[in-house]
């Protein structure tokens, strides 16, 4: 029979809280709308994914994506190839993951963020080390926007 000291207990039980600790820490799902035949749609579900969100998506047809944006209030020029939702906010498209985590912590009054077009080097949209210069917005309730964070290019 196996005796365990009083250390080994302790340790064991932190052990265990330190599971229960990251389990309670576990990032909600980001729920994706796309249209069917967006392959850096499917990049940027990677992307998420690799960073630990749980993803969910779901293809719609074109005109029923464009009428989604609008009904969740997002105004024409933000608008990208897929929109994302979690967690009661807006992500259109290419967010990087580090914002996602920052909105998701400081909660703004706002509808979400946006990364407008499809930037090249932003998350799904080909190699970081290419990046051409882009900003991400705030969306607000209103349907104003702000710059949220800015992501220069590659040098």
């Amino acid at each position: 029979m196996l005796k365990m000291s009083r250390r080994m207990l302790v340790l064991a039980g932190l052990a265990v809280t330190a599971g229960r600790s990251l389990q309670a820490q576990d990032l909600p799902v980001i729920r994706v709308s796309k249209d069917a035949s967006c392959s850096c749609c499917e990049s940027w579900v990677e992307y998420l994914r690799a960073e630990g969100f749980p993803v969910e998506v779901t293809v719609l047809e074109l005109d029923a994506l464009q009428a989604f944006k609008s009904e969740v209030g997002l105004p024409a020029e933000a608008w990208s190839c897929h929109t994302g939702q979690v967690d009661g906010y807006v992500l259109e498209g290419h967010v990087p993951a580090a914002d996602i985590r920052r909105l998701l912590s400081e909660r703004p009054d706002a509808i979400g963020l946006a990364v407008p077009g499809m930037p090249w080097g932003s998350p799904g949209m080909g190699p970081e080390s290419e990046r051409e210069a882009y900003a991400v917005l705030l969306v607000g309730k209103d349907g104003s926007t702000s710059q949220f964070s800015a992501y220069p290019a590659a040098t």
